[in-house]
């Protein structure tokens, strides 16, 4: 966090779930041990993201942190009632939790609803209460490893050998200072690229330039194509008539796996026949350019999904109750 450029004289807003998402506990216990003023709002209960967006705009806290999906929820639910994101004051905000942060798509979006730095963070609950990874206020986006805290390899998810810089893998992480339950090489199942330091900020340590983009256990393969849901959501996210949420069902028709994309179109494109056309258009052609996948696009209005204050979860796999009808049909 001081590395982020957080300091004592600023006050940290956490908006995320305070149970058991460990994140939130983690971005509490750096604030007070940093002693900056901390604001625990939390999020989860039915009109919080309003109340989120009413204290903000009052209070003019400097820092925000919680997941990416949440605080663009969190913009559109401002504007909505009339405030200004921009207005709020923030300086930086800092997130963990999902994959958003460090695909630029997804990051533009934040910085251009809040007008604040954007910081990735984190590793995985089990490495609590340390986020060992994250951006500085030099070299975001992108994460450094903090490996005087949790060594941190980038692993074949494989054979768990350690990948070259500049290599993908997943993340294996070994406690270095917690005593009580430690982890020794703990696979992440997150997937990113490594590469060494120095950094734009001067420390020394690797540096992880894309952050965490997706996990090896989300990934799906289609017609012999393994795509991951971070690669549709950045491609989504770069669109200027995308309306914020979406949803990827994988299906089957007759013997091949097909992909659906049901994505939410902007008010004014899902309002005009020409614009929504061309909006399914735009999406079909970038998803195949972006993933070398054909994929079925439906444009739906705005709202059509329901937010979340967790993580966001979009992808439904439908195939295996194809699987199971073809059985049944058969025996």
């Amino acid at each position: 966090m001081w590395g982020m450029g957080i300091r004592q004289s600023d006050t940290v807003f956490i908006a995320a779930i305070l149970s058991l998402y460990l994140g939130s506990w983690g971005a509490l216990a750096g604030t007070e041990r940093l002693g900056a003023r901390a604001f625990p709002f939390g999020a989860g209960a039915p009109g919080m993201t309003l109340r989120a967006a009413s204290w903000l705009n009052d209070v003019k806290p400097t820092v925000f942190y919680g997941t990416p999906t949440y605080a663009l929820h969190l913009a559109d639910t401002a504007l909505k009632e009339g405030l200004n994101p921009r207005a709020f004051g923030l300086q930086r905000l800092f997130f963990s939790g999902e994959p958003g942060a460090s695909i630029p798509s997804v990051c533009d979006k934040l910085i251009q609803a809040y007008d604040a730095q954007v910081f990735d963070s984190g590793s995985m609950a089990e490495m609590t209460p340390w986020m060992s990874a994250s951006g500085t206020a030099e070299s975001s986006p992108g994460m450094l490893l903090w490996q005087d805290i949790v060594y941190t390899e980038v692993c074949d998810p494989q054979t768990f050998r350690r990948v070259p810089y500049g290599q993908r893998g997943t993340p294996v992480y070994t406690h270095l200072e917690r005593t009580s339950q430690p982890m020794i090489r703990l696979v992440s199942g997150d997937l990113t690229i490594w590469e060494d330091g120095p950094t734009p900020c001067g420390r020394t340590y690797p540096r992880l330039p894309q952050g965490i983009f997706g996990r090896i256990d989300d990934m799906f393969t289609i017609r012999g194509e393994n795509v991951y849901p971070s690669e549709i959501d950045s491609v989504l996210n770069a669109l200027p008539g995308y309306g914020g949420e979406h949803r990827v069902v994988i299906t089957r028709e007759g013997a091949m796996d097909e992909l659906l994309i049901r994505v939410e179109a902007t008010a004014p494109v899902f309002a005009d026949v020409h614009d929504q056309q061309q909006f399914k258009h735009e999406v079909h052609g970038r998803i195949l350019k972006t993933l070398a996948v054909r994929a079925v696009v439906e444009v739906v209005g705005p709202g059509s999904f329901p937010r979340t204050d967790f993580k966001a979860r979009r992808v439904i796999d439908d195939r295996e109750v194809f699987r199971e009808l073809n059985r049944k049909l058969k025996a």
